[in-house]
């Protein structure tokens, strides 16, 4: 360990608006992060400075040229490496008194158990399109009764979802189930942001692709996403402040400087949302066609 570096100097700012046993709490959490890309990588970081001590970190991935535009680990310099271990490294180069733990094969059957091991918290930062991964650690997380949170950039905004023990799951809330991904993409589009406010200034639709399995994106949503997410961790690990948790969502959009506070009883059943499925339903065939010539 660097011997310039002392946890609390390092910390200290955070004073005030945690108090210094808050933050000595802090310290002691360990949070499970899936995906290490988009959003993933800005959620380690932002947590690592907000003083958590301790990681399980899990991509299979590794950087290209088109992470660039909102990826915090893809520079020149990380091309080709695995993302999970550029992660580590800057979060080490932030407090080299981490424990932070990689899985270097993603999360999958076989280390689902040992990356939810002795876990706080499960942040969700795997790509929209991980629908069989993503499915897998949150039902993982509802059994073992810990909290997780999903915060999606979108635009130019960011929505978050929490989901608690105790409280509507994660199927219970988008309905999944066997559907093929298409419907699964809708759901969680529709799921997580009721409200739609990102729509409303997407310039081109036709870049939204399912069939490659690629949608437009901003730098803006990530970090706005990570900073909602770790308002969200830090009231949850600490039990202070009011955690809004599903049915319950939280919309803000920076572009169109608009907060909303979402509520969908019953999720995907509730008749707004199967509304919106139908009209998504439409949209997305439309876009088959245009994307067919």
């Amino acid at each position: 360990m660097d011997a310039q570096f002392d946890y609390e100097n390092a910390f200290s700012r955070n004073i005030g608006w945690v108090t210094r046993s808050e933050q000595a709490a802090l310290r002691g959490k360990r949070v499970a992060i899936a995906g290490m890309g988009g959003v993933g990588g800005v959620h380690l970081l932002t947590l690592a400075r907000l003083g958590i001590g301790s990681f399980h970190i899990a991509d299979f991935d590794v950087f290209d040229v088109v992470n660039f535009n909102r990826q915090v680990g893809a520079t020149v310099s990380s091309l080709q490496r695995p993302k999970a271990e550029v992660l580590k490294a800057m979060a080490l180069d932030i407090n080299p008194a981490l424990d932070i733990q990689v899985f270097g094969q993603g999360v999958n059957s076989d280390n689902i158990g040992d990356f939810l091991g002795g876990i706080d918290l499960y942040i969700d930062g795997l790509d929209f399109f991980a629908f069989s991964a993503r499915q897998m650690v949150f039902a993982a997380c509802r059994e073992k009764n810990i909290p997780a949170c999903t915060a999606a950039p979108l635009g130019m905004g960011s929505a978050v979802l929490n989901f608690t023990p105790g409280g509507m799951s994660f199927e219970d809330y988008f309905g999944w189930g066997a559907h093929d991904e298409d419907e699964k993409a809708l759901r969680f589009l529709v799921g997580l942001a009721p409200a739609g406010l990102h729509s409303r200034y997407l310039v081109d639709p036709t870049a939204l692709n399912l069939a490659e399995r690629r949608g437009p994106s901003t730098i803006i949503g990530c970090q706005l996403a990570a900073g909602m997410a770790a308002t969200e961790a830090l009231k949850i690990l600490l039990g202070r402040g009011k955690v809004w948790a599903a049915p319950h969502g939280l919309h803000f959009d920076a572009y169109l400087g608009r907060f909303v506070r979402t509520w969908r009883p019953g999720g995907h059943r509730h008749p707004l949302q199967r509304l919106a499925l139908s009209i998504g339903r439409r949209r997305m065939a439309a876009l088959r066609v245009q994307h067919a010539h």
